[in-house]
C-alpha cells in the first residue's frame, strides 16, 4: 500500500471545494511527480485539480469523471512534469469512507482521497485509500499533511 502526503494547502482547496458543491459531490484529479514502475511506497500529492460531476444520476450519492476529461488531466499533468495519481471527492452527510460504487468503480494503482461535509455544508474528515487489485476492496492508506512550507502554491496545473 502507498501512503499519501500532501500539503495542507491542498487539504484546505478540496475542502473549499467540498462546501462550494454541497450538497452534491465534488470531485478531482490528484497530481503527484512520477513515480517509475510505481514502486514507492509513500506518494506526494503537488497539485490538484478540480474537475466537473458529470454524473446523471443523484449527484448527492455519486461523482462520475469522464473519459475525456481524465485524458485531458493526463496530458495537462505530462505537460507539467506530473501525473494523475489518485482522485479525491466528497461525501455530503456521509463518513469519509469509499462507498460500494466507489469500490467499484475504482482501479488499482491510484489513490482515492474521501472527505465528509456535514449536513451544515461544514467539510469534516479526510481518509486515504487504495483498492486492492486481488480482493477488489479499499484498504486504508496512512495520510500525511504537510506544512504549507515545501508544497506548491495553488491547487491547479
Amino acid at each position: 500500500m502507498t501512503a499519501v502526503e500532501l500539503p495542507e494547502d491542498l487539504v484546505s482547496a478540496m475542502r473549499g471545494f467540498a462546501e462550494e458543491a454541497y450538497p452534491e459531490e465534488c470531485c478531482g484529479f490528484l497530481l503527484s511527480p512520477p513515480q517509475p514502475g510505481g514502486t514507492s511506497t509513500r506518494r506526494r500529492v503537488v497539485a490538484i485539480e478540480p474537475a466537473p460531476n458529470v454524473s446523471d444520476g443523484e449527484r448527492r450519492r455519486r461523482f462520475v469523471i469522464s473519459p475525456a476529461e481524465l485524458r485531458a488531466a493526463e496530458e495537462r499533468a505530462g505537460r507539467a512534469g506530473r501525473e494523475v495519481s489518485g482522485f479525491y471527492h466528497s461525501h455530503p452527510d456521509h463518513p469519509a469512507r469509499p462507498s460500494e460504487f466507489d469500490q467499484d468503480h475504482a482501479w488499482p494503482w491510484y489513490s482515492y482521497l474521501v472527505l465528509s461535509v456535514r449536513g451544515d455544508g461544514e467539510p469534516g474528515d479526510l481518509g486515504a485509500f487504495e483498492l486492492d487489485p486481488e480482493r477488489r476492496e479499499f484498504h486504508d492508506v496512512t495520510l500525511a499533511v504537510l506544512p504549507r512550507e515545501g508544497g506548491e502554491p495553488g491547487t491547479r496545473l
